[in-house]
């Protein structure tokens, strides 16, 4: 895929598809996001999960249910602040203390001891990468399975009707019909 496409199929301004392309395409290179229904789907979801590739972080209020990330054991979340200090960061939202281990180690950096630097763009991109083949995210854009997508990314629907208008636009146009 060349920029320009990328550009459509995520229905960015020109100074964001310059932005994010370079680090886009070599997350797509190194986790086999090969194929235009994979790319249509990790652009939908990656750009419902980002707010249009205009996020790095997780907003925080803290509203109710970042409050109930401190203490999460299934987040790894065990130390005192560890909520806040793991929000959702990256593309996809990388969210609590074991997932940013998990992440660090498979990229090589050590996210543990400054998670910040899933903000970055290349590790924003690598770390949507990285989740998509942790996932096994493939397998189900490969079979057109959106919902089941969602809910792996999300644990339920959230944002559903959003996701599925930024997958039209990529299926379109990638030329997916």
């Amino acid at each position: 895929m060349e920029k320009q496409l990328f550009r459509a199929a995520a229905g960015l301004p020109a100074a964001m598809a310059d932005r994010w392309w370079p680090h886009v395409d070599a997350a797509w290179r190194e986790f086999a996001i090969s194929t235009p229904a994979r790319q249509a789907a990790w652009i939908a979801q990656v750009g419902h999960e980002s707010g249009g590739f205009v996020f790095t972080r997780e907003l925080w209020g803290p509203t109710a249910a970042q409050q109930r990330y401190e203490g999460r054991l299934d987040l790894g979340n065990t130390q005192s602040g560890d909520g806040k200090r793991f929000m959702g960061r990256g593309l996809i939202q990388i969210t609590g203390r074991a997932n940013y281990r998990a992440c660090g180690t498979a990229l090589g950096v050590n996210l543990e001891s400054n998670p910040v630097l899933l903000q970055g763009d290349e590790l924003a991109a690598r770390s949507a990468g990285w989740f998509w083949r942790w996932k096994g995210l493939n397998a189900l854009a490969d079979a057109g399975d959106f919902v089941g997508l969602t809910r792996r990314i999300n644990g339920g629907t959230n944002g559903l009707a959003d996701r599925q208008v930024r997958w039209e636009r990529a299926r379109r146009a990638l030329g997916i019909q």
